[in-house]
Order: C-alpha cells, then structure tokens, then sequence
C-alpha cells in the first residue's frame, strides 16, 4: 500500500537560522585567524536583542558584534520595522573560556591521538532517490525556499513585498518499493508586507508563489522529478491567512533548534547533537559529516540503494566505541550488514583527527552550512576573507566547502566490495 511521508525546510530569515548562522559566522572568523580554536558558540535572537553565549579557547580576538551585525545584515534585517534589524539591535556576548577538563581530553601531544571531544551517537545517511542521495521531500523544501530568497535578494521586483522568514514542506507519496509517484501536498508560509486589504494579499501571495516560484524550482529538477509535480498537488500557502510579524519579532530563535532540517528531513535517523557554533574537535558535527560521506560514497559506489551509518564515541577516546552500516535491506553485494560495516571500517579512519584531516575541517567552512541544510549541497571552491576585531589584519583564505559530499572513495569502496 503506498504511503507519504514529509519533510521540512525554513529559510535563512528563520529565527532559529538566524542564530545558527550568526554562531557559525564566528566559528568561522576564529578559526581563519587561529585554526586550532576550540568554540562552543550558541546564539539566542528575539525581538531587538541576540544574546551570545559559550565556550572558546584562541588566540584569535573577534569583534563579536561586527561579525554578528554583518550576518544579520546579509540575510535581510534592515528594516525597522521588522522589530530586528542589523544596525541597531542589541548584542550581549557571554563567552568565556573553555573548561580544562574538557580540553585534557581532547588535546593530546600528538595529533593522530586527539580524543573526541564529546561521547554520543552520530548517523550518516543516503539515498539513490535524487541526485544528491538526499531525502526528496526534504530536497525539494529546500529548493523552494532558496528560490524565495533568491527571488527576494536579487529580482524583488518580482515578488517585491517578500521579507526574511519562511517556510516550506513537502508531502511525498511513495509506492510499495519506496519509489517517489507524486508531490501530494506542498506548505510555504512566507513572511510579507502588510497589504491594505488581506484578501488581497492572499490570492496575490498564493496565485506568485504557484505561478511564479514553484515553476521555477521545477524548472531546475532533472526530467524524472519534475514528473512527480501534477495538476492535483494541494497547496497551503500562508495558512493563518497573514504573516507580517515574523524573524525575532515573532518567535524567538536559538541555535541548534533544526537540526532535522539541517540532516534528512525526518528520514534515517539523529543522535540529537547539533551541529552550529561547534568547532570540528566536537564529533557531534564532524562525525555526522563523515558518516554522511561514508553512507553517500556507499549508495553512488553501488553497495546499497540506501544506506544509513551510525558512529559513537566516548569523550576523551581516540577511536570510535562503534560502526554500523544498516543497509535498510537494499544491499547489492551479497553480505551482511555486520560484515559490511566491517569493510567499511577499514576504509575510513574515523578518529577525530583523522576526520578533520580527510574533509579539511579546520578552515572557515561552516557559515555556509548554517542554512538550507548541512548535507546534500555542492562541493565547491571559494575566496573567503576576514578582518580581525582591530580592522588591521586580514585574512583571505582559499577554502573547500562540503567536502563531506564529495565522492572521491566511490572506487576504492569498489575495489573493497569487488563491484
């Protein structure tokens, strides 16, 4: 019998965006001028406030405030209106030092031997259904709303009343053999400009976003997705019927709030840890992306269709306490999902300093992570440049984004499978 099942997105001018993107926004500046910074940064963001706070140990010195009101800045909030707005909200920093018993076990005389810097479980998750062996529902809910960003950025004029905060979700039915047949049901809350009639705004809101946006995200999508859209999708579009309080003013945001939007949307599974403000020594982040590079060179070098790896840790330990790959029953090499995991295994040193090594992690990569999902996005490389708190040194740096996506073990995971 088929099923649906859906996933979420939110877009850079989400509350809890906002604040994910401002931790990482200084992750990002410690490391380009101290690339063994350790940093636990969490940001709270409501109504003409953000509130840092956390644990960082560098020898960098960040202007806190700057790097903050520079992010908030480029994602929209520059009106006053919008009760939040770059230049003239308030900004408290709480951080302070990282605590030495924690850093005692991490940092070790040799780096091979750095332990992880926290215990937990991690997964890494992929699927040959899209492209890029993410979840389609979750695909596309992100595709959708950087459309609406993109629409909102740079050709306002199409859309010229869009403002920051958004939302999207997509249903997906799939049939008996977990195939994709159509979109079922497709949600996007946009916040607005107020309009003099509310009618009015809500025909115009709905009749833009299925005319104007989602034609353009179609367009896109390789032939077999596009396929999946059909005259029977139903649309919520603003449901509540109005949303011109949103960002901060609206709901108060907190790093760390979405990291299913930030993982499969629902799909595979989370140990829970988040991903934002964290330096790559803590394995909540730096693991899920080795796991999601394992799971994805797997299904794209033919092993599984669908592939799910767990990793655990405990705090201070160098190698992982464990290694699953579950192939969800869709393996193609006739092994076990244990004796797979244990090829795996071989394969990929999955020590923290090993990891950090393989995927170049300790670079200023990880503003470009904070929204629209850390997984599934292209590999590419960029310039990027940095001022210290003084406005005197500067740093460019050529860095890697998402490395984790590359498929660049496809042939030595062939070799090891005999495919």
């Amino acid at each position: 019998m088929s099923y649906l099942f859906t996933s979420e997105s939110v877009s850079e001018g989400h509350p809890d965006k906002i604040a994910d993107q401002i931790s990482d926004a200084l992750l990002d500046h410690f490391i380009a001028f101290d690339a063994k910074s350790k940093v636990a940064c969490e940001t709270l963001v409501t109504t003409g406030q953000v509130v840092l706070a956390g644990e960082v140990k560098s020898k960098a010195y960040i202007d806190l405030q700057k790097v903050a009101r520079e992010t908030i800045k480029e994602i929209g909030y520059t009106k006053s209106e919008y009760m939040f707005d770059a230049s003239s909200c308030g900004i408290l920093s709480a951080i302070h030092e990282q605590s030495p018993d924690i850093n005692q076990g991490v940092d070790r005389t040799s780096d091979e031997e750095q332990g992880a810097g926290d215990q937990g479980m991690m997964f890494g998750y992929a699927t040959n259904e899209t492209d890029n062996y993410m979840p389609l529902a979750l695909d596309l809910s992100h595709r959708i709303l950087k459309e609406l960003a993109h629409i909102r950025k740079y050709e306002n004029e199409l859309l010229p009343y869009l403002r920051p905060d958004a939302k999207s979700q997509v249903t997906i039915e799939y049939d008996d053999n977990n195939n994709p047949v159509r979109i079922d049901t497709i949600v996007i809350s946009t916040q607005h400009d107020d309009f003099a009639n509310e009618q009015a705004m809500r025909d115009k809101i709905q009749n833009d976003l299925i005319n104007i946006l989602i034609p353009r995200v179609k367009a896109q999508l390789p032939v077999h997705i596009r396929e999946l859209f059909n005259e029977n999708i139903t649309y919520h579009i603003n449901p509540t019927g109005k949303f011109v309080i949103g960002g901060p003013h609206g709901d108060t945001g907190l790093t760390g709030r979405k990291i299913i939007v930030d993982t499969y949307g629902g799909k595979g599974a989370h140990g829970g840890g988040a991903f934002s403000g964290k330096d790559p020594s803590k394995v909540d982040r730096s693991a899920a992306y080795a796991a999601r590079h394992i799971a994805k060179n797997l299904v794209a070098a033919g092993v599984a269709n669908e592939v799910l790896v767990q990793v655990s840790y405990a705090i201070g330990v160098v190698a992982p306490v464990s290694l699953l790959v579950d192939t969800k029953g869709t393996a193609k090499v006739n092994l076990t999902d244990g004796e797979i995991s244990k090829i795996v295994s071989e394969i990929f040193d999955m020590r923290p300093y090993a990891i950090e090594t393989r995927l170049k992690l300790r670079n200023p990569i990880y503003k470009e992570t904070a929204s629209y999902g850390h997984l599934g996005r292209q590999p590419e490389t960029i310039t990027k440049r940095f001022e210290s708190a003084n406005g005197i040194d500067v740093v460019e740096v050529e860095v890697e984004l998402f490395t984790w996506e590359k498929l660049d073990f496809v042939e030595q995971v062939k070799a090891a499978f005999n495919i």
